[in-house]
């Protein structure tokens, strides 16, 4: 697919009507944007009804709600992008809509069909089109948020609950160079939990340590797995890769890894370059001998990591332009951007 030159973009730009926004400056971090979507469950009803738009704002719901008092609640993260004619694209966004039903499942939440989840994103994304930035200079991260909102003192499922979506443009999630350090004491998630879904009791129990290694100047951390000590799993918000020769490996998603949705389109993409890709458990030693690392995410897309550090030992990789993480990296964003064919039927048009 043929770019548009300088002077159509400029056109379309004139043509879109866009939020006050120094979009070069964005990082990840809220900004608020004009509308956000509900919808609700009820013990009467049994179903999610009448979802709504509503002017973006703080919510009210009872002390005693189950995602307050237990923490049963899921959350997803997707992007919208803008094209260079000023349409925009989601990105698969049906796998959002079972990854979120997955995690209902097992946290004893309805959730609400495929088609509703679509629906609300894409009101979500039109009703906020100001707050897309231009095309390359960012995305509009939307976040659909699963919540027992029903009176509940007791320690059991609830009886309503509240889908709410919202959204927010983002620049890039990790600035600079990504140096990961190697958590040996703290575990992400255990056999039989709940790391292989979007949890919202999965994330903050990793702050402490994460402050801790961000102040020691690390970007992120990199888990091992709670049973042996002795194989990766992921980062704090992200899958890792690693390169060998024309070997690209990366953990099983066995149930205490998140199966990423960026994870499996890379694992695609480099598949089509050649690549052999496989899923396998990985000694955290094999990392020392990798010729390149790099991690994946909605929020991070594709970065390199440039270093790993583990009891003291550091080692460094290859980054840079010739990375295979920036090539897939380019592909990827193309992709999502509208800039390559998707010949995969991964983007969905809403504009």
């Amino acid at each position: 697919m043929g770019s548009l030159s300088k002077q159509e973009q400029v056109e379309c730009r004139e043509k879109a009507e866009y939020a006050n926004v120094n979009w070069d400056e964005l990082g990840f971090a809220l900004t608020k944007t004009d509308y956000m979507y509900v919808m609700n469950f009820t013990e009467e009803e049994q179903k999610f009804f009448n979802g709504t738009l509503t002017r973006f704002g703080n919510i009210e719901m009872c002390p005693s709600s189950g995602i307050l008092n237990y923490g049963q609640g899921l959350f997803e993260g997707l992007k919208a992008y803008r094209k260079e004619d000023e349409g925009i694209l989601l990105f698969r966004p049906q796998e959002n809509a079972l990854r979120m039903k997955m995690g209902a499942d097992r946290m004893c939440m309805p959730s609400p069909t495929v088609d509703q989840f679509i629906d609300a994103v894409k009101k979500t994304v039109l009703a906020n089109k100001r707050w897309v930035p231009p095309y390359g200079r960012g995305s509009l991260y939307v976040r659909p948020l699963l919540m027992a909102t029903g009176r509940n003192l007791g320690v059991k499922p609830s009886s309503d609950y509240t889908f709410l979506v919202y959204a927010s443009p983002v620049g890039n999630y990790h600035k600079g160079d990504l140096n990961l350090m190697v958590e040996d004491n703290v575990h992400r998630a255990i056999p039989g939990g709940t790391g292989g879904i979007k949890a919202v009791t999965n994330y903050s129990p990793v702050y402490k340590p994460l402050t801790e290694a961000k102040a020691k100047g690390f970007s992120d951390l990199l888990f091992l797995d709670a049973l042996t000590g002795s194989n990766i799993e992921e980062g704090s918000a992200c899958n890792i890769f690693i390169l060998k020769g024309n070997v690209i490996s990366t953990p099983t998603t066995h149930g205490t890894i998140l199966p990423g949705i960026t994870r499996t389109s890379i694992m695609e993409i480099a598949s089509d370059f050649g690549y052999q890709v496989e899923e396998r458990a990985i000694l955290i030693k094999e990392v020392f001998d990798a010729e390149e690392v790099f991690c994946t995410g909605t929020a991070m897309v594709v970065k390199s990591v440039a270093s790993i550090t583990y009891q003291g030992k550091r080692i460094g990789y290859k980054l840079g332009a010739e990375t295979l993480a920036q090539k897939l990296h380019a592909t990827l964003t193309g992709i999502q951007t509208g800039l390559i064919e998707d010949k995969l039927g991964w983007t969905m048009l809403i504009d």
